[in-house]
């Protein structure tokens, strides 16, 4: 995969929150693997990796809800033809 990058920069709050929410899921992940470590109830394992997935996935809506407000809108803007295929691409795998 090429690598890109925004053409407008996330505004300082906005990284703040996701940066924010991505170290709670680590910490959520780091926990998983002290209840694997720790031999704990798998029903309990699994309520939290549940858990991490969702907070994974709202992290996702807000990237994406950014990337059409910002760079889809600019190459709508711009007539580009393949941009809407991009974005079914990118809903399809969030889920």
């Amino acid at each position: 995969m090429e690598c890109r990058f925004k053409d407008q920069p996330r505004d300082e709050k906005e990284l703040r929150n996701l940066k924010s929410r991505i170290h709670r899921i680590i910490g959520q992940l780091n926990g998983i693997e002290k209840m694997l470590d720790d031999n704990r109830y798998c029903g309990d394992v699994l309520v939290q990796i549940s858990a991490v997935e969702s907070a994974l996935q709202s992290v996702g809506y807000i990237v994406l809800k950014d990337h059409l407000e910002t760079c889809v809108r600019d190459k709508a803007k711009a007539d580009d033809p393949e941009v809407m295929a991009e974005v079914m691409e990118l809903i399809k795998k969030l889920k």
